[in-house]
């Protein structure tokens, strides 16, 4: 179990002093920066970090404390975002037939290695049914064949605001996403895709990386947005192809990067590793 304490991201222009500043705000509150990871983004004058601080020793209560860095975050015309540790992300994995990424979501959680609350599996078909049901977990299955995909996503929506859900989890969920979705939960879903992108995007990347003749095979996790396969990445594995590999091969091996893909992104999401910069994602691996 972490020890309590807090979070801090931050981006703003770059500047000089900002870590100073920041360091010397939670010193003055006898709070102790335990860990800090920092990029300057010297193209586009850009400046990203996250802090964690410990807290069992502040002179103030947390609220107190999130709410005094106020004046320091507007001097540097910054935004920022505080979380408490240690929580718990409320989750909703949506699944449609492949079963391999929600079997490693389950495992890690389960190691508590991701700091998540599941609060069910939502499918388009029952294949991941029986998953749900051995670890006690609510399934929803949802009808969203051909006009029903405009009520599907009503009922999803639903549960989510119901269910008080935070992050949103596609572990091979296979429909498009419609735009309203995604404006909605913007910075809150996370996709699995299987292909190394932006390469081969849509459908049966592993053939048409066959016919290309490649020599790695990768899967990305990326924020989902309008775009198809398009969204900030957060995180991507590759496996080494070679030419006697078939395109079940290839899926095999793209099964593997898939898996510790996910994992990688939820992980760093959930533990506030990751800034969203226009099309890109600022990742700060633990």
């Amino acid at each position: 179990m972490s020890r309590p304490g807090l979070i801090l991201k931050l981006s703003c222009h770059d500047q000089p002093g900002i870590i100073a500043k920041v360091a010397n705000y939670a010193a003055v509150h006898s709070g102790n920066v335990v860990e800090l990871n920092q990029f300057s983004d010297k193209l586009g004058s850009k400046f990203f970090a996250r802090f964690e601080i410990e807290t069992s020793n502040l002179d103030v209560e947390n609220q107190d404390f999130i709410d005094g860095f106020g004046t320091l975050g507007r001097s540097l015309h910054a935004t920022w975002h505080f979380r408490r540790k240690p929580y718990r992300m409320r989750t909703a994995v949506l699944v449609t037939k492949t079963d391999h990424c929600l079997n490693e979501i389950l495992w890690r959680a389960g190691l508590d290695e991701l700091p998540i609350e599941i609060t069910s599996i939502i499918g388009n078909r029952d294949n991941c049914m029986a998953i749900a049901e051995n670890h006690n977990l609510p399934f929803h299955l949802i009808e969203m064949d051909g006009d029903r995909k405009a009520d599907g996503f009503a009922e999803i929506r639903s549960l989510i605001e119901k269910q008080n859900v935070e992050l949103i989890v596609l572990a091979r969920f296979m429909q498009i996403i419609p735009t309203d979705f995604c404006r909605d939960y913007a910075g809150r879903i996370i996709n699995i895709h299987h292909s190394f992108l932006p390469a081969f995007i849509g459908a049966n990347p592993y053939r048409q990386a066959y016919e290309r003749g490649v020599k790695l095979i990768g899967a990305t996790c990326h924020y989902v947005t309008a775009d198809l396969d398009a969204g900030p990445i957060i995180e991507q594995e590759v496996e080494r192809a070679h030419h006697h590999h078939t395109p079940s091969d290839l899926a095999r091996l793209g099964r593997n990067c898939e898996r510790i893909a996910i994992a990688k992104g939820i992980r760093y999401h959930v533990n506030d590793r990751t800034i969203i910069d226009g099309n890109r994602a600022i990742v700060f691996p633990d």
